[in-house]
C-alpha cells in the first residue's frame, strides 16, 4: 500500500504558526474543561430568525447552571440582547413530565436540560410560544407572558396555527386545538389511549428518520393532518432504568430489527368538525410515513418509505377526498437518505425537492410534470433552507469546494451560473434561514476560531456580528497559547483508490527520534461526519498536552461525499469501515513521532462498536481500546436504522451474524474499558450485556464503567469529569503515558 505524505492546510499551517509559544500557559485541566462557564464561550442554542425579519431569538443557558435554558431575543439592527422568557419566573418548580415527554427529549438529545427546551414564533413575528415544564404560555415581545394550559396533564408538541389564532399540542395521546382569543379547547381527536396515539411520531420516526411531529396544519388553519400511530404489533422489551436511588422497570415498545413495526396511518381533521378523512397511503401497510408537506391549502404531499427505504414515492392527496395519486419516486439499490429539503412555491403546484438521483444530493424543481435540476456538480448539497421567488434565488448550505466545509450558498432558482459562496472559506458554517433566504443566522468555526453567529443579508453578502466570541473574550484565552490546530490530509482507502481525509493533532516540541502515543477517536458509521475545517473537543487539547497524537479518520460510508461513498457499507457493518480505519492506522503507525506500540482507540455509540470491531478484527493493533454506549448485536438495534444497512434479518440473518461483535469476544487480546449508561433506551444495556458476558465466557479480563440512570449520552459536568478521569487512569496505566 502507497503511503501518502502529510497534507497540511495552508489556513491551519498559517494559524498553527501564529500561535504563541505554549511553554507559558497554564496547565488545561479535565475540572476546566467540565466546568463553567464553557470555555469557547457559552454557546446558543435553537437560533431562529422571526417570520417577519425584525428579530431573532435563542436559548441561552444559565451561567450558574449550564443545563437550564432561558429563552433570550435581539433586533437584526444590532440592539440590546434581553432575556425575553425567564424559565425559573414562569415555573420553579417543575412538575413530572409524561413518559411521552421524556422519551421525545431522549430522541432530541435534550433529557440533561432544564427551563426552556423548545419555542416557536407567532406567525406575526410579535410573540413567541413556549412549552415549560409540561405546560404552554405565549409570550409577546413587549408584555408578560400569558399561560395558556394549566393541566396535570403534559402539553407535548405545542404548535401556532399558520394564521395565528388557535394552539395546538398533544395530551394524552390525542390532539388538542385551543382558541387564543377565547381560551376554548377542543379535541381534534379522541380515539388516542393505550397503545393508539395521535398526533405523536413513533420512536423509529423520532430517532431514526428525524420526523418528531406527528401532525401538520394547513396553511389556512382549516384543517390538520394527524398520524394515527397503533403500537399494538410492536414487541414489548422490558427494560430495566438502573438509577442510583431506584429502579424503574419500563415496558416499552420498541421494534427490534426483523419484527413488526407500529401502524401509522395519516387522517386530515377538519376545524369545523366534519368526520376526519382518511388519506390512502396505498394496501401495504408496512411501510414509513417518512414525511407530511401542505402543497396549498387543499392538498398535501407525502413522502411514503418503503419498509426496505430503497424507493420513496411522493404522494399528491386531496385533503377533501383523501385520494392520492404518485407524482414521482426516489430508487435506490441501496437504501435512500431522508432529508427537510422540500419547498412549496407560490403557484401551489410546484415544489422544490432535494434528490440524490444524480449520485449527489442537488436540489431539482418539480414543475407538475418533471423534474428538472437546479444545482449540479460532483458535490453534495446539504439543506435547502429558503426560496425567494421575488428575486429568483435559493438558499442552501453545501460543500461546492471540498467536503470538509460546510458552507451557505446562493444560487438562482432557474438553474444557471454557478452557486455564489456567502460564508467565508477554512471554516464550517451551520445556518438558519427567515425562510424566504433574505436572512441568514451562520454559526461558523474555524480550527483555530471558536464558533462565532453573523446575521448575514444574502443579497449583499454584508453581516454583522450577533456574536463575535474572539478567544481573547472566552474564559479559554489563558489556554489559547497552547492551542494547537488540525493538520489535514488524506490516506487511501482499502479498496487503493478512495481518498480519505483525516484530521491530527502533533504534540508541539518533540524531539528527532522522539514517538508519542496516540489517542485514535472513531464513529465511522453512515450519517456524522467527524473530520471538518471547525473548532474541535477541547478535550483534544488536553490529550494534546498530556503528550498524545490525537487522531480522527472518515471512512467510507460517511455523509457529504454523494451515494458512491456511502454504498460500501450497504449489508457490510463492520467491514469497509475497519478496512478504512486500519489504512489510516498503518499510515499513522509509519509516521516518525507516532509510537505504533501505544495506539488507543476510542469511541461512542457506533464508535463504540467500532472499537469492539477493531479490536476482535485486529487483536495486536492497538494497545488498548475505550468503548462507550457501544451496539454489539445489530439485532438488538431498531428496525428503520438497522435493515436500512443490513436488511431485515427475517429475511437474512447473514449480515447480522457477520457484523455481530459478540460472536468474536475470543479475539480480544488488548484491554478493554467498556462504558455505559443503565437507562440508555437507544442503545440499550442489553448490548453490553451480551458482550460482556460473551467476554466473561471466553475468559477474558476487561474494564467497565457503569452510569445509573444515565442514557445513551453522559451530559452531566460531573459525571462526564468522572468518565474522563476514569479514561485517563485506563489510557496511562495501558500505555505508560506520564510515568
Amino acid at each position: 500500500m502507497r503511503l501518502p505524505s502529510l497534507i497540511l492546510s495552508a489556513a491551519a499551517s498559517a494559524a498553527a504558526a501564529a500561535l504563541p509559544c505554549a511553554a507559558a500557559t497554564p496547565a488545561l485541566t479535565l475540572e476546566r474543561i467540565f466546568a463553567n462557564p464553557p470555555l469557547a464561550g457559552t454557546a446558543p442554542r435553537a437560533l431562529t430568525i422571526a417570520p417577519d425579519g425584525r428579530h431573532i431569538a435563542w436559548l441561552k443557558p444559565r451561567d450558574a447552571d449550564p443545563l437550564r435554558f432561558d429563552l433570550w431575543v435581539q433586533t437584526v439592527d444590532g440592539g440590546r440582547e434581553r432575556m425575553a422568557v425567564d424559565s425559573l419566573a414562569l415555573s420553579s418548580a417543575p412538575k413530572a413530565l409524561s413518559e411521552a415527554e421524556l422519551q421525545r427529549r431522549e430522541r432530541a438529545r435534550l433529557s440533561a436540560s432544564r427551563g426552556i427546551v423548545d419555542y416557536q414564533w407567532a406567525p406575526d413575528g410579535k410573540a413567541l410560544l413556549v412549552p415549560l415544564d409540561g405546560d404552554i404560555w405565549l409570550a409577546p415581545l413587549n408584555a408578560r407572558a400569558r399561560r395558556i394550559t394549566s393541566t396535570k396533564a403534559t402539553e407535548t408538541d405545542a404548535k401556532m396555527s399558520p394564521g395565528g389564532r388557535h394552539i395546538s399540542f398533544v395530551r394524552d395521546q390525542n390532539v388538542y386545538v385551543q382558541e387564543i382569543p377565547s381560551g376554548i379547547a377542543q379535541a381534534l381527536t379522541t380515539g388516542g389511549g393505550g397503545l393508539v396515539s395521535y398526533g405523536v411520531a413513533e420512536f423509529v420516526a423520532q430517532e431514526e428518520m428525524k420526523r418528531s411531529t406527528g401532525y401538520w396544519w394547513a396553511p389556512d388553519d382549516r384543517r390538520i393532518a394527524v398520524a394515527r400511530v397503533d403500537e399494538s404489533p410492536v414487541k414489548v422489551a422490558v427494560r430495566a432504568a438502573i438509577g442510583s436511588d431506584a429502579t424503574r422497570m419500563t415496558e416499552q415498545r420498541y421494534p427490534f430489527a426483523g419484527t413488526p413495526n407500529a401502524l401509522v396511518s395519516l387522517q386530515i381533521h377538519s376545524l369545523a368538525g366534519a368526520p376526519p378523512i382518511e388519506v390512502d397511503l396505498g394496501k401495504d401497510s408496512d411501510i414509513y410515513l417518512a414525511r407530511v408537506h401542505w402543497l396549498n391549502a387543499d392538498s398535501l404531499v407525502v413522502q411514503r418509505q418503503s419498509r426496505d427505504q430503497r424507493q420513496l414515492d411522493l404522494l399528491l392527496v386531496d385533503a377533501a377526498t383523501g385520494a392520492s395519486r404518485t407524482l414521482f419516486s426516489e430508487t435506490s439499490d441501496t437504501w435512500l437518505n431522508l432529508h427537510d429539503s422540500f419547498k412549496p412555491l407560490a403557484d401551489g403546484k410546484s415544489f422544490l425537492w432535494a434528490s440524490e438521483r444524480s449520485g449527489h444530493r442537488h436540489i431539482w424543481r418539480w414543475d407538475g410534470s418533471r423534474l428538472t435540476p437546479i444545482t449540479r456538480g460532483d458535490w453534495s448539497v446539504d439543506e435547502l433552507l429558503g426560496v425567494d421567488e421575488a428575486s429568483g434565488h435559493i438558499l442552501f448550505t453545501g460543500f461546492a469546494e471540498t467536503p470538509l466545509e460546510k458552507a451557505l450558498y446562493r444560487a438562482r432558482l432557474d438553474g444557471t451560473g454557478e452557486p455564489v459562496r456567502l460564508s467565508q472559506p477554512g471554516g464550517w458554517a451551520d445556518t438558519v434561514s427567515d425562510g424566504t433566504g433574505r436572512t441568514a443566522l451562520v454559526t461558523r468555526s474555524t480550527p483555530t476560531q471558536p464558533a462565532q453567529i453573523a446575521l448575514v443579508d444574502t443579497a449583499t453578502g454584508k453581516q454583522r456580528f450577533v456574536r463575535e466570541n474572539p478567544i481573547s473574550a472566552t474564559p479559554y484565552a489563558a489556554f489559547a497559547a497552547g492551542h494547537q490546530a488540525y493538520r489535514f490530509g488524506t490516506v487511501k482507502a482499502a479498496d487503493g483508490s478512495t481518498d480519505l481525509h483525516f484530521r491530527m493533532l502533533v504534540p508541539p516540541g518533540l524531539k528527532p527520534g522522539e514517538r508519542a502515543p496516540v489517542f485514535l477517536e472513531v464513529y465511522g458509521g453512515p450519517g456524522v461526519q467527524r473530520v471538518q475545517r471547525a473548532w474541535g473537543s477541547l478535550l483534544h487539547q488536553y490529550m494534546l498536552r498530556r503528550g498524545y497524537v490525537v487522531f480522527q479518520l472518515d471512512n467510507r460510508g460517511t455523509p457529504n461525499r454523494g451515494t458512491a461513498f456511502e454504498a460500501p457499507l450497504y449489508r457490510k457493518l463492520g467491514f469497509p469501515e475497519v478496512d478504512d480505519q486500519m489504512a489510516g492506522l498503518a499510515w499513522l503507525k509509519a509516521q516518525p513521532f507516532v509510537d505504533p506500540a501505544r495506539v488507543a482507540v476510542y469511541g461512542w455509540s457506533y464508535g463504540g462498536y467500532m472499537v469492539q470491531r477493531l479490536m476482535t478484527e485486529h487483536p495486536a493493533a492497538f494497545a488498548a481500546g475505550i468503548s462507550g454506549a457501544p451496539v454489539t448485536d445489530w439485532t438488538l438495534y431498531d428496525t428503520h436504522y438497522t435493515e436500512r444497512y443490513l436488511g431485515n434479518p427475517a429475511q437474512d440473518m447473514a449480515p447480522y451474524t457477520a457484523s455481530d461483535v459478540t460472536l468474536k469476544s475470543a479475539a480480544l487480546l488488548r484491554p478493554l474499558r467498556i462504558i455505559h449508561g443503565l437507562a440508555d433506551d437507544n442503545v440499550v444495556f442489553d448490548h453490553s450485556a451480551r458482550m460482556i458476558a460473551a467476554l466473561q465466557k471466553a475468559g477474558k479480563a476487561f474494564d467497565t464503567a457503569i452510569y445509573p440512570g444515565q442514557t445513551h449520552a453522559i451530559r452531566d459536568p460531573a459525571l462526564q469529569l468522572h468518565l474522563w478521569e476514569g479514561n485517563m487512569a485506563f489510557l496511562e496505566q495501558h500505555l505508560g503515558v506520564g510515568r
